[in-house]
């Protein structure tokens, strides 16, 4: 049956009468779970269950924002606490190869925490390089200065990732670490010239071209397009993401909840979708909002089809073979103590 171009969230632990109805009716190709939806391994695990029962999809997409340090939706008591990026980047070590595996180790880790629930997307690696006059709200979640930090590090979490049984979606492209303002809160111009933008911002997202999915940016780069942010972009989408990134994965809008949006939802979710993203992404669950977002989405089909099925191709069925007990304490032992201990 047709899926709807969306990933929706819902409002507590377990799903309401009114929520299975709306999901069985309007069948989204996705959800997503945050804090609100958890309270143990097994309540969360019957919810990503009951989520899918109500799609008939027992592989469906079930996403999460686990990057670690201030953004990690699963946290202790049931959950290890893991590292912001910027921790990877900063291990005591002269030799950047040790600093790669600890990023994917960790990534495996948060990889087997995530399986073990039902969920099999994860929202990260972060790819923005932050300017030093840039929002703290990409800060330490950055892995680091560089380029070749974020990209490296980058990609080793997301193939720590994929080897676990989760996708990676990388975000938040095409970059916001130039931002001066917190998206959530208000809109972030940036008037950097496209070629710094190219050569710095645009980079790592490059370097990881090959990846399943990503996540757009509620950002307006002046150079690029002066009126509309980036997930309202034709111009950022076609000309940046598509054509000078090269990615060809599944494009999904950052959260049109956010105030960086303007207008009433249904708006938002045809501008997004007309400007060539292929999925639209409601995070808070409030019904009469993710009502408004599906009266502006479509179907799933043509070239966003084909992508969300090549991404889900991507999920393989059975982990990379793992040593829990002893990745942990090896985990441990890089971070002296301070992280992957429940």
């Amino acid at each position: 049956m047709t899926r709807l171009a969306a990933i929706l969230g819902c409002q507590g632990t377990t799903l309401s009468k009114e929520e299975i109805a709306f999901f069985r009716d309007v069948r989204p190709w996705g959800f997503i779970v945050f804090k609100r939806n958890i309270e143990s391994p097994d309540q969360l695990r019957a919810l990503t269950t009951a989520l899918r029962e109500t799609i008939d999809d027992d592989r469906a997409p079930i996403l999460i924002d686990q990057e670690g340090g201030r953004v990690q939706r699963m946290g202790p008591p049931h959950w290890p606490k893991y590292p912001p990026g910027r921790a990877y980047g900063t291990l005591p070590t002269n030799d950047p190869l040790v600093r790669r595996e600890v990023a994917r180790l960790g990534a495996r880790l948060i990889a087997h925490d995530l399986v073990s629930v039902g969920i099999n997307v994860d929202c990260a690696p972060v790819l923005d390089v932050p300017a030093p006059d840039g929002h703290e709200i990409i800060g330490d979640r950055a892995y680091g200065q560089s380029v070749a930090e974020v990209a490296t590090l980058g990609r080793a979490m997301a193939e720590g990732f994929i080897a676990g049984g989760v996708l990676p979606v990388f975000k938040h492209c095409p970059g916001h670490g130039r931002a001066l303002s917190d998206s959530h809160l208000e809109l972030p111009v940036v008037e950097t010239p496209y070629e710094e933008l190219d050569a710095r911002d645009f980079a790592p997202f490059k370097v990881l071209s090959d990846m399943p999915m990503a996540m757009s940016a509620h950002v307006v780069y002046t150079a690029i397009d002066a009126q509309r942010p980036g997930t309202a972009s034709k111009t950022v989408i076609r000309q940046v993401i598509r054509e000078a990134i090269g990615f060809d994965g599944l494009l999904m809008t950052d959260d049109l909840s956010m105030k960086a949006l303007k207008g009433g939802f249904k708006a938002r979710a045809k501008a997004a979708l007309a400007a060539g993203c292929d999925m639209i992404l409601h995070c808070n669950g409030d019904m009469g909002e993710m009502k408004a977002v599906v009266d502006g989405c479509k179907p799933l089909k043509g070239q966003a089809k084909r992508r969300a099925q090549a991404a889900m191709a991507r999920l393989s069925r059975v982990p990379e073979p793992f040593d829990v007990a002893e990745a942990r304490a090896r985990f441990d032992a890089a971070f002296e103590g301070r992280y992957a201990t429940a």
